[in-house]
This record gives C-alpha cells, sequence and structure tokens, in this order.
C-alpha cells in the first residue's frame, strides 16, 4: 500500500507518463477509440479499488493540496494560446453555428435532467461532463472540482464522454459524403473559406518550460489567496473563474509567445486526471448504463437543433459538423473533421475547438448550476 506523499505523486506522475508515451510512441489502434487520458483516469482507479492508495489523511491531504495548486495553474497555461481575433474572422455563418452548437448542448442537457430525474450527484456529473462537451477535458475537471463531484460519478461521466464521443466522431465522419443531399435540403451553398494558418505564436520558437512553470504557480498562489479571501459560490469555483480570466488576459499581452504552453498545461491535465483517479473507488458499474443513455440522448436533441437550426439559418452539413465535433470533441477530432472536407479548413476545427477553452468552463458552471437546482 501506497502512504507516503512522495511516493503516491511519484506513481501518478509515472502512470501519466507512461501511458502518454504509448499513444504517442506505439501504434495501437485502442487509442484511438480510448485516449490516454481515459486509460489514466481507468488504470488509477483499479489501483484505488484494489487497495493500492491509501485512502488515509496523509495521502488524502497531499492529493487536496496538489489538486488546489495545479487546477489553476493549468487553466492560465492552457488558455494562454486563445486569440479572440481570429475567431471573429470565421464568418457570420460559422459563428451562428458555433453558437447553435453551444447553446443546444446546454439544452440537450437541461432536459435530459428533467426527463431522468437527476439527483445531485449525476446533475454535478453531467454539469462537468457539459463542461467537456462545450470545450474538453481540462474544462471537465475544472467544472467538476467547482461543482465538487464526487470522485465516482466523475468517472462515469469521464466513461460518458468518451463513449458517447466516440460514437459521435464516427456519425460525423460517416455523414461527410451526403453533405450535397444535406445543403439542398437546407437551400445552402457550402461557404468553405480558405483562412490560412489561425495558430498561435505560441507554436514557435523555443520552448521556455521553467519561465512558464514558474508564472503558473505564481498565477496559483495569488488566485488561492484571493479565494481564500473572496468567495465566488465556493473555494473551488472562484480559483477556476480567477485562474481563467489570469489566462484570457494574458492572451492579449506578449505572454502568449512563449512556447510550450500546450504541453505543460496538457502534462498537469494528465496529473489532475490521476490524482481523481485515485480516490475513486468503485464497487460496482452498475449505474454506468443509465449516464451513458442520458449521453446518447442530449446528442440527440443535440443533433435535432442543429438541423433545425441549419434550415432555418441555411447553414451546409460542414458548418454545422464542425462546430459540433469542435466543443464535443475538441482540438484532438475537429481539425480532423474539416480535413475530411478540404485540407485548407483545419485552421477552422483548431480555432472553434480553442474558443471552447474559455467557454467550456462558463458554460458548464452555468448548466451545472441549473441540473443541481433541478434536482433540489
Amino acid at each position: 500500500m501506497i502512504s507516503t506523499p512522495t511516493l503516491y505523486l511519484l506513481t501518478l506522475a509515472l502512470i501519466a507518463t507512461l501511458f502518454t508515451v504509448i499513444e504517442k510512441k506505439v501504434d495501437l489502434k485502442v487509442f484511438k477509440f480510448i485516449p490516454a487520458v481515459v486509460m489514466i483516469y481507468a488504470f488509477t482507479m483499479l489501483l484505488a479499488s484494489f487497495g493500492v492508495f491509501d485512502q488515509g489523511e496523509l495521502i488524502s491531504q497531499t492529493y487536496k493540496t496538489a489538486k488546489k495548486n495545479l487546477l489553476p495553474a493549468m487553466l492560465f497555461l492552457m488558455l494562454l494560446s486563445v486569440d479572440f481575433r481570429h475567431f471573429f474572422k470565421l464568418g457570420r455563418h460559422l459563428l451562428i453555428a458555433y453558437l447553435l452548437a453551444v447553446l443546444s448542448i446546454g439544452a440537450g442537457f437541461i432536459v435530459v435532467a428533467l426527463l431522468f430525474n437527476f439527483n445531485n450527484d449525476m446533475s454535478s456529473a453531467f454539469g462537468a461532463l457539459a463542461g467537456s462537451w462545450m470545450g474538453g477535458t481540462a474544462n471537465m475537471v475544472a467544472v467538476g472540482s467547482a461543482l465538487e463531484v464526487n470522485d465516482e460519478a466523475f468517472g462515469y461521466a469521464l466513461i460518458v464522454d468518451s463513449v458517447n464521443y466516440t460514437f459521435w466522431v464516427m456519425f460525423l465522419l460517416f455523414l461527410v459524403p451526403f453533405a450535397t443531399y444535406f445543403n439542398k435540403f437546407t437551400s445552402s451553398h457550402e461557404r468553405m473559406q480558405k483562412l490560412g494558418d489561425l495558430g498561435c505564436a505560441c507554436n514557435v520558437g523555443a520552448k521556455r518550460y521553467w519561465l512558464l512553470i514558474s508564472m503558473s504557480i505564481l498565477v496559483s498562489l495569488v488566485v488561492n489567496f484571493i479565494a481564500g479571501e473572496y468567495k465566488i459560490l465556493n473555494y473551488t469555483t472562484t480559483t477556476v473563474i480567477l485562474a481563467t480570466f489570469a489566462g484570457v488576459l494574458g492572451s492579449f499581452t506578449k505572454l502568449k509567445s512563449i512556447n510550450g504552453s500546450s504541453e505543460i498545461s496538457t502534462t498537469m491535465l494528465y496529473i489532475l486526471i490521476a490524482l481523481i483517479g485515485s480516490r475513486a473507488v468503485f464497487e460496482s458499474f452498475s449505474d454506468v448504463g443509465i449516464y451513458v443513455l442520458a449521453g446518447f440522448v442530449i446528442l440527440f436533441i443535440h443533433a435535432l437543433i442543429m438541423v433545425l437550426g441549419a434550415k432555418i439559418f441555411k447553414l451546409d452539413l460542414f458548418s454545422i459538423a464542425v462546430a459540433s465535433l469542435s466543443n464535443i470533441g475538441g482540438v484532438a477530432s475537429a481539425p480532423i473533421l474539416a480535413a475530411t472536407y478540404n485540407k485548407s479548413l483545419v485552421s477552422v476545427g483548431v480555432l472553434m475547438a480553442i474558443m471552447g477553452y474559455i467557454i467550456g468552463t462558463f458554460g458548464g458552471l452555468f448548466v451545472g448550476n441549473i441540473l443541481i437546482g433541478l434536482s433540489s
């Protein structure tokens, strides 16, 4: 049994490193369906369930301290690459499609909460899932922490995120050949714009890892200090909001030109996932089926609203499909879908997905609090 803080953190870091290296260096098809982040959670969860990690006060305090400091640091670095100016160059129809995707996903969660009569645990877990489906896994962790999702419910939400996301990617790729027929149905013509590279300056030049780590630690210390004095809803919600604003403000400065923020924030995310998994002791998976079913119903409602919106606003299939996947899939899959329509449009998928880093946190918190309110 692992009962010392140093060995506990070292074990989690090694697990996160192991699955990341295997995903990048070994050509295994399983990672196309189950990403490393889910593998990390599942493995640490299994170790916790088998009693490998001591659940006593010392390890619990180490978990709380590590999570409290890593979360705002990760959010700050993750948001440094966002550039609002490029987002508004997408064009009216792509912006409408993106807004429609965000609103329809939020509506889907609220309708499903009413249909399935969510309890408090399920409401908070789906609030975290809303953060992921409007942004990404990092937003899911941030929203889940702010809503105080218990570790078992978070695990269920992560399973839904993986299972339903895989289905959705395959479904949207399947629809690509039918774009012409869909566009006739909506009376639209394809407005595929050649926007060029919309990447950030942080992809150029030497990587300044230590500088970025130092800045993120400083932001984390300041954010936690302020949250200790002034709270918005609760302590974690305050740190999440403040760190998000710090990252957004930093993206308007020369800080965004410092290379390496993406790698460090991803590393922090994986360790956070390992931390959460190490506290999730599953006695059974009897409830996971209802979570997955609810997830599919959300996707159905989202798809229905997107199609109706496309008919009303005369949107083409490319616009609504990429807008949808940029929310539900994020940076990992939206560019791939965009490339299947036209390789020159990869940047559109990247840009929409990056914007989710901001919208996902606030959208997830908004939806999550509505769900919790409905369950009360």
